[in-house]
């Protein structure tokens, strides 16, 4: 007992000894370490490592892969970007469920919970999926500072304008009618549309399907509408996939090789194309534009080489759809619209959070999506509300100039949309 008393009051004097020269000894919990003991010059070192850090968080929450490849891409290029949250650096990227239509507890906890980030001041939902209105107003009321940035709403315009501070759709209101004019222009004599219960209760998709029927009208195309399964159902995305598989041929066979087919969702556009190119049939755009929007899995191409690098990856898909006979018959947007959302959004709430731009200036958005698009024209307006006839000034509609294989630009950023089409519900 003496020799642990002696032992003990040995040990405090040497503690005492250390501390007075200034030395600092490891605590009592951890190991004790090798290297040398800090000198003064410790904490500056520490300071300047730390001035290296973001001095805020933007987050990103996007699909899987399986559900919208483009966009989580997009969080990946901002990653690289400006660095990914966890190791110091500006992004933090989160997807919600595959199955968000049953679990939007979850999708709703996880936008949520980036908030709880104490340097969290902008948060851009690409895509905005039922939940995310929800998820803003939580976060609104918790965090009034953070910037909220939704694109492709798919919940009704008034919640998602209420819920964030910008929300951004392609202009499927313009494209309603520029779809059908580019159909005419890649020599379609029919248009099938095809979708189901989900995305035609979606405002905007209604709408523009609507339009769609008006414009076959006045330009002397045959309008058709086709059902099929939602992936969100029991059938699930392999399920909604093959069976656009398996009818394709028939609606061929039944419309005609001279007929542009158009899906509402991005898993059924890989099988929809697979078979318009089999079958010798027309493919204006994907409903969500990109070159690496079915495209790639349609026709088995290889882009790992070319990833980000959008002129590099439109020209190696041109390439491919022309020796495949699709010359003329197959078109989409130079830049993935997904990708460069995720992009231009990012770098639009950037800019805001350090002051640099308005989160009210239309003109500081579209600059974001030219400077990630160089080359590509754009075009865009104000959301108008068909019930009350106002514009909302917070829900910007933007649309990019169709690209046809084979055949380039066809100008229809240029053209003038019928006045009668704003008129449509």
């Amino acid at each position: 007992m003496i020799k642990r008393i002696l032992a003990i009051t040995l040990a405090m004097m040497m503690l005492f000894s250390l501390t007075a020269c200034g030395n600092q000894t490891p605590a009592a919990s951890e190991p004790a370490k090798t290297e040398p003991a800090k000198t003064e010059a410790a904490p500056a070192n520490d300071d300047a490592a730390a001035s290296t850090e973001a001095p805020f968080h933007i987050g990103i929450v996007t699909g899987t892969v399986s559900q919208g490849e483009d966009e989580l891409r997009g969080a990946e290029a901002m990653i690289a970007k400006y660095g990914d949250a966890a190791n110091g650096g500006m992004i933090k990227h989160v997807t919600y469920p595959d199955n968000f239509m049953q679990e939007q507890e979850t999708t709703i906890s996880t936008i949520v919970g980036l908030a709880d980030d104490p340097l969290m001041k902008a948060i851009v939902v690409n895509q905005s999926v039922p939940g995310t209105s929800a998820a803003f107003q939580q976060i609104r009321e918790m965090y009034p500072d953070i910037l909220l940035l939704a694109n492709s709403p798919q919940e009704d315009t008034a919640m998602i304008e209420a819920a964030a501070d910008i929300a951004i759709d392609p202009d499927n209101v313009n494209r309603g009618y520029l779809m059908i004019l580019a159909a005419k222009k890649m020599g379609a004599k029919t248009f099938v549309h095809i979708s189901f219960p989900r995305h035609m209760s979606i405002e905007l998709l209604s709408l523009r399907r609507n339009i769609m029927e008006e414009a076959c009208k006045d330009l002397g195309i045959e309008f058709v509408s086709e059902t099929a399964p939602d992936p969100m159902s029991d059938v699930g995305v392999p399920g909604a996939q093959q069976f656009i598989l398996e009818k394709m041929p028939a609606w061929v066979e039944k419309y005609g090789k001279d007929t542009a087919f158009f899906c509402t969702n991005d898993a059924q556009t890989e099988p929809l194309l697979k078979r318009v190119a089999e079958l010798g049939a027309i493919f204006v755009e994907p409903d969500l534009p990109s070159p690496i929007m079915g495209y790639p899995g349609a026709f088995g191409i290889d882009l790992k080489d070319e990833a980000g690098n959008w002129p590099a990856i439109l020209s190696k898909v041109e390439e491919t759809v022309v020796a495949s006979g699709g010359s003329g018959r197959m078109g989409t947007w130079a830049y993935s619209y997904g990708y460069t959302a995720t992009e231009a959004l990012t770098e639009f709430g950037k800019n805001v959070v350090e002051g640099t731009m308005s989160k009210d200036s239309f003109d500081d958005l579209m600059a974001c999506f030219d400077l990630y698009t160089p080359g590509a024209e754009w075009n865009g307006s104000y959301y108008l509300d068909r019930v009350s006839g106002e514009e909302k000034t917070n829900h910007i509609m933007v649309y990019q100039d169709t690209y046809v294989f084979g055949l380039g630009y066809l100008g229809n950023s240029k053209e003038v949309v019928p006045d009668k089409y704003k008129e449509i519900k």
